[in-house]
């Protein structure tokens, strides 16, 4: 990334959070040391997500919540491109195991759970606070996925989760401008210049990112920057993008968030109900994260 800022933009009020979930758990799985139930269970990921699920409704103050989650199965990208997020390393099985609990925590917050065949969690995301945003309301995307900073404009902003021993940093629109040198609506052109090691995106040689971010800043997009290509210097930067512009083109394609992604029709979040409240209690008894039944019973007091 071009420089780091340090400034945290003021939060903002929030009618609805939503969570990208596996990001959340995969964050505290690899964040926090192993934790596991007196009977043996593994409990670090479930732990650390329920933690930061509370704080941020403590800290935010949203109307209203909602998950989402990868659909386990092939997506539109990997259609596309069967090297996408290829090569990716195996799920250790401690966090198997915790992913097996995760649909009945899930269930004890009452509220939506999105996951769409064909979609990745990100489109998910994408979509609901596009339609959230729609009916003019705000939203909070909570994910440790740097793709979702494209979703920041007036209505979303996105809460970081940094790296073990971090802070979540809240990224308005002037916060991405100044932490990339893009604009959000920029930032697909942006990974399809520099690539995503996470995604399997190669970028194209000799383009780093502050390259990359004067020339998006300049076009806009990848494909108005090959359309304009006989423009561009210096001569070895236009011959990189004239050898590599199919791959350019292709990994903007991938890097594009959908916001048009199938959802039905029922409500897009919900709040944190005393039912929910006691479903989770019990689940916290038998996990044993009896830490966090104090500050969920003051949560649910002051909603």
């Amino acid at each position: 990334m071009p420089r780091k800022v340090n400034a945290t933009p003021r939060a903002p009020a929030a009618d609805a959070v939503f969570f990208d979930t596996y990001s959340m758990l995969f964050r505290a799985f690899h964040a926090l040391p192993p934790l596991s139930t007196s009977r043996g269970e593994p409990t670090s990921g479930l732990y650390g997500l329920c933690s930061l699920f509370l704080r941020i409704m403590r800290e935010y103050r949203p109307r209203a919540f909602a998950f989402a989650l990868d659909a386990p199965a092939r997506t539109f990208r990997t259609e596309r491109d069967a090297t996408y997020k290829a090569g990716r390393p195996r799920t250790p099985t401690p966090l198997s195991e915790q992913i097996a609990r995760l649909p009945a925590l899930l269930a004890a917050f009452e509220a939506p759970c999105f996951c769409a065949p064909g979609f990745e969690a990100d489109d998910v995301l994408a979509t609901l606070a596009e339609r959230l945003a729609g009916g003019g309301q705000r939203a909070l995307v909570v994910s440790g996925d740097r793709d979702l900073f494209q979703l920041v404009g007036p209505a979303t902003a996105v809460l970081f989760i940094g790296a073990r021993g971090q802070a979540p940093v809240l990224f308005d629109e002037a916060a991405v401008e100044r932490r990339l040198e893009v604009r959000p609506t920029e930032l697909p052109a942006f990974a399809a210049l520099v690539g995503e090691a996470a995604d399997n995106l190669p970028g194209v040689p000799g383009i780093g990112e502050r390259t990359a971010a004067k020339l998006v800043r300049e076009h806009g997009s990848v494909r108005a920057l090959v359309a304009a290509l006989e423009r561009v210097t210096p001569p070895k930067v236009r011959e990189a993008l004239a050898a590599h512009a199919e791959r350019a083109l292709l990994n903007e394609e991938l890097a594009t968030l959908r916001r048009d992604v199938p959802l039905g029709d029922g409500p897009l979040a919900a709040p944190l109900t005393q039912a929910a409240r006691a479903r989770l209690t019990r689940l916290f008894e038998e996990l044993e994260f009896k830490s966090l039944i104090p500050r969920l019973d003051a949560l649910v007091a002051a909603e």
